[in-house]
């Protein structure tokens, strides 16, 4: 439909997008007839599509030849940017009469990047002309494209979803066109929660690949009615099942991969160093953000979030890689690499050892505070040598430092070297340090989810030593929970022991810490689950007028919400007396309400006596109405 309005008028076009979206491919016409939605084609129309058509593809296939950067060629929409008003009348009317067709490159890897696009541009312009006067090219680079959504610029992503895709190898604009249609699908339904969609892997960084990735993160920090691990299922179910959706809509065959994570475990993640999503943040690309994800990658790129291995690995990286290049630079830039070289490191080793990268200055001070006089892990000619760079960096910055000799260079040279092998070693004497204390905290967490775990089924044990024989016996032998659990359990509790006699290697140590961070990440949502269905069992729901409200029943107490639909509810509570009679009502809120629901017990059987509908009567009305089966 969009290439049949095209050909008619441009004017057609935009009026009619306005109302319906549209995807396209350039075998929409081809299979006409086979939609109830579509239109006959008037043989005339079908011809002028057939010569367009035609066009483009030779087109794409003659600026391909010449230009293997090129990894993609769309037909795009009317031209909807400002017309300069001070040009002609006939050259503002060309401009918007233009076809426009998006010329994608990745000039990732070309130092010369600037030429080889000037190149590009000009060859591109040229042969559209020859083709076709009204033929405009936009030649845009895979740089320019994320640099634009790292700005928060999304409208060429919206422009591309209703593009024609001519050329497309390695399905980058494929990957685009199904990442921004799945996009306003979700954001049409879950607005108020979406924060970020992010789009990665290596199609976003213009490679081929066999799948699609993106990453949604959900706003679960105003969740009221359900527990967020409940969050978490529902609302990434319906957002995988409109992923499927965006695939038929758009036809693109690629796999379509959607990760969700609700805000609360992301930043967990972040927390924990989770490798998944630090790769996530590192190369990542919104397309689409509520100034959540941008942040958080500025600030990994800057180094302080932490701790986090990946970001120590980059600074050391980034210092012995910085000292190999300083051997063959001018003054200027040997001073600042060589600077660099040693600063990092040495942030990374405070960082490690937990606090948050200092500034330069203070980092010389705490390496010789923390590491030399406190722990006594390192000698003080590091932190001079490090404290030597520093005023030999600022003396290259304020002037005062012009020239340097090469026994300079060789000194400083190897005074890194050495610096750097020294700051290795501490690296694994604060890592032995660190493993250490961590490996207690391991296994108490594991085994105070495990109680927990038993304490949501009633079951109570006495002592630390019958926590796992009954985890065993109730919730692992009666299939409740899986052996796999039970495994992860037993290996935490061993860990314990192999570490104490130094049978355990660093490497080995954070597999299994791994591994428990996820095993109490699954024991804390089995308890949530678990006592969300004892909550509602215990709930009482009613309707008053034309109002519903619902009645929370505890061992001794009872919370009554007058209209569960209100944004401000109105929450009260009074004691639950033998009889089913309520004690005096007193005003409550939310907070009291979730504090108690965390700590009170519930009843394992309610009852539902007659004195309780007669003191629901004298404070709703006799025309209340229990809700059953809703």
């Amino acid at each position: 439909m969009f290439i049949l309005l095209l050909l008619n008028g441009y004017k057609q076009t935009e009026s009619y997008l306005k109302h319906k979206p549209v995807i396209l491919s350039m075998n929409s016409l081809e299979n006409t007839g086979k939609k109830e939605e579509q239109l006959p084609i008037p043989p005339e129309v079908k011809a002028k599509f057939d010569a367009l058509k035609e066009k483009l593809n030779k087109f794409s296939t003659i600026i391909t030849k010449d230009h293997k950067e090129i990894i993609g060629v769309a037909l795009l929409p009317p031209n909807k940017l400002q017309v300069d008003e001070q040009l002609p009348k006939a050259e503002q009317e060309k401009i918007k009469e233009a076809i426009n067709i998006l010329v994608l490159v990745d000039l990732t890897d070309r130092k010369d990047w600037f030429e080889v696009r000037e190149e590009i541009v000009k060859s591109a312009t040229k042969k559209a002309k020859e083709l076709d006067q009204n033929f405009l090219p936009l030649v845009m680079d895979m740089y320019d494209l994320r640099e634009q959504c790292f700005d928060a610029k999304f409208e060429i992503l919206d422009t591309i979803a209703v593009s024609a895709i001519i050329y497309d190898p390695k399905d980058t604009l494929a990957a685009l066109k199904i990442s921004q249609v799945h996009q306003k699908m979700v954001l049409k339904r879950f607005e108020k929660y979406i924060v970020s969609y992010v789009g990665a892997g290596s199609l976003f960084r213009g490679e081929k690949s066999n799948d699609i990735d993106v990453y949604l993160i959900v706003d679960d920090t105003d969740v009221k009615k359900m527990s967020r691990a409940e969050l978490k299922d529902k609302l990434g179910a319906i957002i995988r099942s409109l992923g499927y959706d965006a695939s038929k809509e758009t036809g693109v065959q690629k796999a379509f991969h959607v990760q969700t994570y609700i805000l609360t475990d992301f930043w967990d993640a972040v927390k924990d160093a989770n490798p998944v999503i630090f790769t996530l943040l590192r190369d990542g690309v919104p397309l689409y953000d509520r100034g959540v994800f941008m942040p958080w990658k500025l600030l990994l790129k800057m180094g302080r979030i932490k701790p986090s291995p990946e970001a120590i690995d980059m600074f050391m990286d980034t210092g012995e890689r910085l000292v190999q290049r300083t051997r063959g630079k001018l003054l200027s830039v040997m001073g600042e690499d060589l600077y660099y070289a040693i600063l990092n490191p040495a942030q990374a080793a405070l960082m490690l050892y937990g606090i948050a990268p200092p500034t330069p200055k203070e980092t010389i001070q705490l390496m010789e505070e923390i590491f030399v006089k406190k722990e006594k892990l390192l000698e003080m000619k590091y932190v001079n040598i490090l404290d030597k760079v520093r005023k030999y960096y600022k003396g290259i910055e304020h002037g005062t430092v012009k020239e340097v000799a090469g026994k300079e260079i060789d000194d400083f040279l190897k005074d890194a070297e050495d610096y750097l092998a020294r700051i290795k070693k501490l690296f694994e004497q604060i890592q032995a340090r660190r493993d250490k204390e961590s490996v207690e905290e391991m296994a108490n967490t594991s085994l105070n989810v495990v109680e927990d775990a038993l304490k949501a089924n009633n079951i109570e044990a006495k002592t630390k030593d019958q926590v796992i024989p009954l985890f065993k016996k109730h919730l692992i032998e009666k299939k409740i929970l899986s052996e796999k659990v039970l495994e992860t359990l037993n290996l935490i509790i061993k860990t314990k022991t192999e570490y104490a006699k130094k049978k355990m290697s660093s490497p080995e140590l954070e597999k299994v810490r791994r591994e428990a961070r996820v095993f109490v990440k699954s024991m804390i949502e089995y308890v949530q689950r678990k006592r969300g269905y004892e909550f509602d069992r215990a709930k009482i729901r009613f309707k008053h007028g034309e109002k519903y409200g619902e009645a929370i029943m505890l061992e001794k107490t009872i919370f009554l919400i007058t209209d569960i639909d209100a944004e401000e509810k109105e929450i009260t509570k009074a004691s639950l007396k033998d009889d089913g009679s309520l004690g005096p009502v007193e005003k409550s809120n939310l907070e009291t309400l979730e504090k108690a629901l965390s700590e009170m017990p519930i009843p394992k059987k309610v009852f539902i006596k007659e004195k309780i509908f007669e003191d629901l009567r004298k404070l709703f009305g006799k025309d209340i109405e229990i809700l059953v089966n809703y």
